[in-house]
């Protein structure tokens, strides 16, 4: 939704995301236990914390191993990429302080010098290569390898310069190259990474504990499902943190988050849910910050399994679920209605596509030609997202009018992403977002066959013509032609119904009047890289 999976996005996690998109700090955050609060509330002068309360821990610091949105806020604050999009989704200097099209297929980039990695070691062009080499390594076998598939070599031209070619022209590859999971880790935490894979361990063992980037604040420690601590990076290349440190706790319960932030235990909760916007619209010393996105929340249905390999029961199910229901009901009517996977800003968005209409007895007619009249048995699966609790428990009681039993499990966020990864699921609730902005990164991962799985596509969705039309969406360097072949794709996309597509939330926020200079990317990102806190 977090995704931003990913998301993927706000009101929860995302497996891009948000994302639709999954997901990526001095004094610590409060141990779980008995002792006294007081210990444990933030200190009035002296070293600044800065302490979110947030629904979900990150699985890993890896940022080449992960889809999920945790993820990509925690290690965005740790690693740097080589451009950075800004509010306005506009592609600015990163580790590259310029950049030129050489040709159709090669970009130049001239990098910033001086620039340390935290464990030491030197940014140069020789990283830049190592850190996409490693992407498009099969041994390492990244969920991220999509976002640089593209790329043919990556050329060292001297000790600043490097040449990306790709093996057609790639109009996103900027809007990719900004991308959190294509971060640039140290050489040497790669280096000691594939030392762990010859040693027989998963690709990722060691930098998913022991994150070294050039960002404006590395990792203090990290209590896994209680709290992660990063501290600021004094040798950053950029401006340094306003503050010591930042420290993510995991607060699972919504009204205790809000709590946290009433009592001045959190500066910053996320996410606030759509039911609670009032209440915290009414604490004083706080504010509600809402961001619109570019994340999806969607019901998924894994086309592998009977009877969802049925287009006619996709459609069915589709029909007999009012999205205007789910919006007004789960999210208090925040967010716009989804037509497809795609948010109005994104780059190849469609207004003119017609979503599937809400039509019991047409979902019925369907039903009764693919031999399911009596209906079927399944599950639909969530996290601990309240929200999307909500909608299951929805999905279920709507269904019951198909003679459909749903039965619904809530499973742990990281198992979540393990086990819709491996297509263990029948229906499942989440996100995407579509954190380059670009239709390329909305649908390519989210429903190319070459994705199906951990990268995105978790519906499983494979079918050839659609297929093509997202190979020839990222190939086509006109602008009018891309959007040209994305609107056939998107209206495919309504027609095959791998999901059904719910809305493009709003990012909901809880944030003391004592934290300045805080915004939230519309990619689902938290940017904590300027705020400073007041006493």
């Amino acid at each position: 939704m977090m995704l931003f999976v990913t998301a993927c996005g706000g009101g929860g996690n995302s497996a891009e995301e948000k994302p639709p998109e999954t997901n990526n700090g001095n004094p610590a955050a409060p141990e779980p236990g008995n002792k006294d609060k007081d210990q444990d509330k933030p200190a009035e002068g002296g070293a600044k914390d800065l302490v979110v309360a947030w629904l979900s821990d990150p699985p890993s610091m890896d940022p080449h191993m992960s889809t999920d949105q945790q993820t990509s806020i925690v290690t965005s604050h740790i690693y740097n990429t080589l451009v950075m999009h800004d509010k306005d989704l506009v592609v600015q200097p990163g580790l590259a302080e310029s950049w030129k099209a050489v040709d159709d297929v090669t970009w130049e980039f001239k990098l910033r010098q001086g620039v340390k990695f935290t464990d030491g070691s030197a940014f140069n062009a020789e990283a830049v290569k190592a850190n996409i080499d490693r992407l498009l390594d099969p041994k390492v076998a990244s969920p991220r390898a999509s976002l640089v598939d593209m790329v043919k070599e990556v050329k060292v031209i001297d000790e600043f310069t490097v040449q990306i070619v790709t093996a057609y022209p790639f109009s996103p590859l900027l809007a990719h190259l900004a991308h959190p999971g294509v971060s640039i880790v140290s050489p040497e935490g790669i280096k000691k990474d594939y030392e762990k894979v010859k040693a027989g361990e998963k690709a990722g063992a060691y930098l998913a504990q022991n994150p070294a980037g050039s960002g404006t604040f590395k990792l203090d420690n990290w209590n896994p499902g209680q709290e992660v601590k990063l501290v600021k990076n004094d040798d950053h290349w950029g401006d340094k943190a306003k503050i010591d440190s930042v420290t993510f706790k995991v607060v699972s319960e919504d009204g205790t988050r809000i709590a946290e932030l009433e009592t001045g235990y959190a500066h910053i909760v996320e996410p606030v849910s759509p039911s609670s916007i009032s209440r915290v619209e009414g604490l004083d010393g706080t504010y509600l910050n809402r961001q619109a996105s570019l994340s999806l929340s969607y019901i998924g249905f894994n086309m592998e399994k009977k009877p969802f390999n049925d287009v006619r029961v996709r459609q069915a199910l589709s029909m007999a679920i009012n999205k205007d229901e789910v919006i007004s009901g789960v999210y208090e009517g925040t967010g716009i209605p989804a037509v497809g996977p795609l948010a109005p800003d994104v780059f190849g968005y469609d207004a003119s596509v017609k979503p599937i209409e809400n039509n019991l007895d047409k979902a019925k007619e369907l039903m009764k030609e693919a031999g399911l009249e009596k209906g079927f048995s399944t599950t639909i699966w969530t996290n601990d997202n309240p929200e999307r609790i909500k909608i299951a428990e929805y999905v279920q009681s709507k269904l019951k009018e198909l003679n459909v039993d749903v039965k619904i499990e809530v499973l742990e966020w990281g198992a979540y992403l393990a086990q819709t990864a491996e297509g263990k699921h029948d229906m499942f609730i989440l996100g995407w977002s579509t954190v380059t902005a670009d239709s390329d990164y909305g649908l390519y991962l989210l429903f190319h066959s070459a994705n199906a799985g951990e990268p995105g596509n978790r519906t499983f969705t494979k079918d050839p013509e659609l297929d093509k039309l997202l190979d020839e969406g990222r190939k086509e360097s006109d602008p009018e032609k891309r959007k040209a072949i994305y609107k056939k794709a998107q209206e495919k996309l309504v027609e095959l119904a791998p999901m059904l597509y719910i809305h493009h939330q709003e990012y909901l926020e809880g944030v003391s009047d004592k934290v300045k200079g805080y915004w939230r990317h519309p990619n689902g990102i938290m940017q904590l890289h300027g705020v400073s806190l007041e006493p």
